[in-house]
């Protein structure tokens, strides 16, 4: 009898392991910090639309897994990367380097190559079950020929 983890349940589970592994560094880490400072006032408007965020962005990420594969999620990654590359290029007007297109075009290329394979997987699933289909269907039609052989056969004795 096993847990169904559904992406709902799945961050049932995880979230509280994640603040509780959050927490330990912040106690360290920012917490001095925000003390130092001392007007800290939280937001708790900011707060509360950062963590809706969050948990949406977790519940995206469970589903995509959920229904595809971890490996569709580090290509829609790389993706998003590009994404992200393209505006800081075109907008904020970040230099890219040599270096920089390069890998990307390595990065270009697995997505590419991913895709292919994915694809013809999927061709090759598909022609599988046509196959199998016929297979089915001729074995009906000799059934139904056969039965219908034995019944002349039995009529005219």
């Amino acid at each position: 009898m096993g847990i169904s983890l559904n992406p709902i349940t799945s961050l049932y589970y995880v979230a509280p392991c994640c603040l509780a592994f959050l927490v330990v560094p912040w106690v360290f880490v920012e917490l001095p910090r925000l003390r130092a400072v001392g007007t800290f006032q939280p937001d708790l408007f900011v707060f509360g639309t950062n963590s809706l965020c969050a948990f949406a962005l977790n519940l995206a990420v469970f589903l995509l897994v959920g229904k595809t594969s971890a490996l569709t999620m580090n290509v829609a990654g790389v993706v998003k990367d590009w994404l992200l590359i393209a505006f800081s290029w075109s907008v904020i007007r970040d230099t890219v380097t040599p270096i920089n297109l390069f890998g990307y075009g390595i990065a270009f290329l697995g997505v590419g190559y991913y895709n292919h394979v994915k694809l013809q997987a999927l061709k090759a699933k598909e022609a599988q079950k046509k196959a199998a289909q016929a297979d089915e269907e001729a074995g009906s039609l000799l059934q139904e020929r056969d039965s219908h052989a034995d019944r002349k056969t039995d009529s005219q004795a």
